[in-house]
């Protein structure tokens, strides 16, 4: 019976041991297979059947807690992380790939820096810069103070203490640029700028930046922050094609960066942010406020203090030409186009070229060309004006090639090439005193006809018998004419060329009356083998060439010229030459106190007007004149080239005692023609006994008799050079005596190297004129002769 009690279901085996515990959710009575049910037998409890939840099973799993504003806070918090992770991820990629696309960092070099050339003077003071850069590289040591300091503060507060990239000042940047919506900072360190400029375009994408970045951190490693800093200010733009600090010190305040002042320098680093925009040449007012700015910022960085700032804006604001202006400037490209010559090529490194320049004289030449052709010139028409002064050994002094470079760069001093009408004149005289002819011999100032040509004085008027002193003084055409044709045409080109004239002449009739074209500096230069004596005066302006360590690449060495003129002739013609200030159609450019000498000269239509002259001291020409070749309103070299001519020399002048010219201005004539004559044996052998004083000396103007100056001989019988009377004057200048011909056609191209066909003979009135009475007439014996033995 016991078995009938069963129940017939089976109970599946449990792995639960002692305790009961379903992991799956199910308990023991549900495995009951066929069902589940209880049997309900015996009215027992369901649940005893039952076996007991696990303890574990029995408890349920909490809800999250942190709900609401805080759970919100840490879910940002953990996503921002999360995304900061995965940008910073993405970012390494970026760097890997972009860094994978440049060349290999041994590879890397810093790019040399363009050359310049640094043009300097007879005192070493900069006269210009020249080369891509517009200025020499300077090192922190050399350049103000200030100028560092400034770029620091406005631009990289964090120089010293960033690795190359600065993190803060880009958050920083940032949080600046989103408050006030626009950008006022950049995130850029002063490396990230220089490795930009040195390697990098200026394209802004996301490689660039990523490269900018990575070749900072080079630079960071390979070299000290003081060399970055240098480098840096050395190439960054400052504007008007001004790389590097002092070049812009150059261009805007017409000084070294070793000699800015802090206004200055906080100027410069605030054009670093806009270099056009911000320009004090562009725009003055917009360049000092941001000076300021710069002040400030010196100040909150602890640079510079209130009483500096006080100090800084109290003074004048800088005003700056809108180009590169001053006469220097036609020297320094004279320089540049002769520099590859002597150094056998291009320039390849910073070069310096010391020069023949005296930049006061230089200044003192500009502004008398500009002082005459700011009263007359307008008047006048005349638009333009050229000035060379060279000494004994034809270094060039000072050299102006037009009236304001800033409008024109072309050299009329050196490029141009002119007619220089009488100022021709002193080389057919010296090629008759060198046949035998005196200051004193006689020709007859008359119409005469050479050939089919007819040369002619101003309104055809003659003085009969003259000396050739007075001749030349007076500028007689007809004289001039009549020697050229003596000695011959080839031979006043051989005297030309042998005292420095470069320029094809045209040995025909006309040369006598300076038909052919030549340059003002080759003109001013021959003249200054009268003024030493007789030796070559060649020309130049460089004397040394050096590189950044020093060595030297040409060395000028015009101690020991060739003699062209025999010492007695030289002495002659300078007598002669002095009857041009004293009493000829030069009046205009005496010089009270100095002893000079020179040559008037005036072309066709008075298109051409020039004073060449010298002293013991210097030799200068004078051109004025327009450059498309019109004709002036009458005026001659008497007129505004020698008022010129006397400015600049006077102020050259000042302060010095003054000497006589080589041979005193005396006439060498005892009856022996001068060429036959052998020269005197005291003559100095070397051109720097003349320099040094050997030509002559004196005090208060009183001459004294040196070794190596000219025995002077008078003739027992000489009569003085005597004065002309005044004939009529022009109204535009001083001296009509040095009228040019009329009634000529301008040539259309002013600056034509060939005027004439070689075979063409000008009209017989170029020129200057002649005087309109006789100066010396042939004397006559009269009874009183006779009784005084005359």
């Amino acid at each position: 019976m016991a078995g009938k009690s069963r129940s017939p279901q089976r109970i599946e085996p449990s792995f639960s041991s002692g305790k009961e515990r379903s992991d799956d959710g199910f308990s023991a009575s549900e495995r009951i297979a066929g069902g589940g049910r209880s049997s309900g037998r015996g009215g027992e409890d369901p649940q005893q059947d039952r076996p007991r939840r696990s303890k574990s099973r029995r408890k349920q799993p909490r809800r999250a807690r942190g709900g609401g504003f805080f759970g919100f806070v840490r879910s940002v918090i953990y996503w921002s992380i999360v995304l900061c992770i995965w940008a910073g991820i993405g970012a390494a990629g970026l760097v890997v790939y972009y860094g994978s696309r440049m060349p290999n960092a041994s590879t890397w070099a810093i790019p040399a820096r363009p050359p310049n050339v640094k043009i300097a003077d007879l005192d070493g003071s900069v006269i210009a810069n020249r080369g891509a850069t517009g200025g020499e590289a300077l090192t922190l040591n050399d350049m103000s103070p200030y100028i560092p300091e400034a770029i620091i503060a406005i631009e990289d507060r964090r120089f010293y203490s960033h690795f190359g990239f600065d993190p803060i000042g880009l958050g920083r940047a940032v949080v600046t640029n989103v408050l006030t919506g626009h950008a006022v900072q950049g995130g850029s360190t002063l490396t990230q700028q220089l490795a930009k400029n040195l390697f990098l375009s200026p394209e802004r994408t996301l490689e660039r930046k990523v490269q900018e970045v990575l070749l900072a951190i080079w630079l960071e490693h390979k070299y000290t922050k003081d060399q970055i800093l240098a480098m840096y200010l050395n190439r960054v733009y400052f504007g008007a094609n001004a790389y590097g600090v002092e070049a812009a010190a150059q261009r805007y305040f017409n000084k070294s960066a070793r000699d800015v002042n802090l206004g200055e320098a906080a100027m410069l680093a605030g054009l670093v942010k806009a270099p056009s925009k911000l320009s004090p040449a562009r725009d003055p007012a917009a360049a000092e406020a941001r000076a300021q700015l710069v002040l400030q910022a010196m100040r909150d960085q602890g640079f510079i203090s209130e009483a500096d700032i006080k100090t800084a804006m109290s003074q004048p604001p800088t005003r700056s030409k809108s180009y590169w202006s001053g006469a220097q400037n036609y020297v320094a490209d004279m320089v540049m186009d002769q520099l590859p010559g002597l150094i056998g090529g291009d320039v390849k490194e910073d070069l310096t070229v010391d020069t023949t320049i005296d930049m006061p004289l230089e200044q003192k030449a500009e502004q008398a060309l500009n002082d005459v052709l700011a009263k007359d010139g307008k008047k006048l028409n005349a638009s333009q004006a050229s000035l060379v002064s060279v000494d004994a050994t034809g270094a060039i002094r000072a050299l102006v090639g037009g009236r304001d470079y800033a409008q024109s760069q072309f050299n009329r001093a050196v490029t141009a090439k002119r007619q220089p009408g009488s100022a021709f004149k002193p080389f057919v005289y010296t090629a008759a005193l060198e046949t035998g002819l005196t200051p004193n011999s006689i020709r007859n100032d008359a119409p005469v006809k050479i050939g089919n040509w007819a040369p002619e004085n101003y309104e055809q008027k003659y003085s009969g018998p003259v000396t050739l002193a007075t001749a030349l003084a007076h500028s007689l055409n007809t004289i001039a004419a009549q020697l050229a044709a003596e000695v011959g045409p080839e031979q006043v080109v051989k005297v030309a060329h042998r005292l420095g004239i470069e320029s094809d002449l045209q040995a025909n009739a006309s040369i006598a009356l300076g038909t052919s074209e030549v340059s003002l500096l080759e003109l001013t230069s021959a003249y200054a083998s009268f003024m030493n004596g007789g030796y070559k005066a060649t020309p130049h302006v460089i004397t040394k060439v050096t590189t950044a360590s020093g060595k030297v690449l040409y060395q000028a060495n015009f101690d020991n010229p060739p003699r062209v003129l025999n010492p007695d002739v030289v002495t002659n013609m300078n007598a002669m030459m002095t009857g041009t200030l004293n009493f000829g159609t030069g009046k205009a450019a005496r010089i009270p106190g100095w002893q000079a000498a020179g040559k008037t000269g005036t072309t066709q239509s008075f298109r051409d007007a020039l004073f060449v002259g010298f002293t013991s001291h210097l030799t200068t020409g004078v051109w004025f004149g327009n450059d498309d070749g019109k004709s002036m309103k009458k005026v001659t070299g008497g007129g505004l080239p020698a008022k010129a001519w006397k400015e600049f020399m006077v102020a050259a002048h000042k302060g010095l005692t003054p000497t006589p010219i080589f041979g005193g201005g005396q006439i060498i004539d005892n009856g022996v023609p001068v060429a036959a004559s052998a020269p005197n044996a005291e003559q100095p052998t070397t051109i720097g006994a003349i320099i040094s004083g050997a030509i002559g000396g004196g005090n208060n103007g009183q001459a004294v008799q040196q070794q190596g100056q000219p025995i002077i001989q008078q003739r027992p019988a000489q009569q003085p050079i005597q004065q002309q009377q005044p004939v009529n004057q022009a109204a535009a200048n001083d001296d009509p005596e040095d009228l040019p011909p009329a009634g000529l056609a301008d040539n259309s191209n002013p600056y034509s190297a060939n005027s004439y066909d070689t075979g063409d003979i000008p009209p017989a009135d170029i020129g200057d004129p002649g005087p309109t009475t006789a100066t010396v007439r042939r004397h006559r014996s009269s009874l009183l002769d006779v009784i005084l033995g005359q």
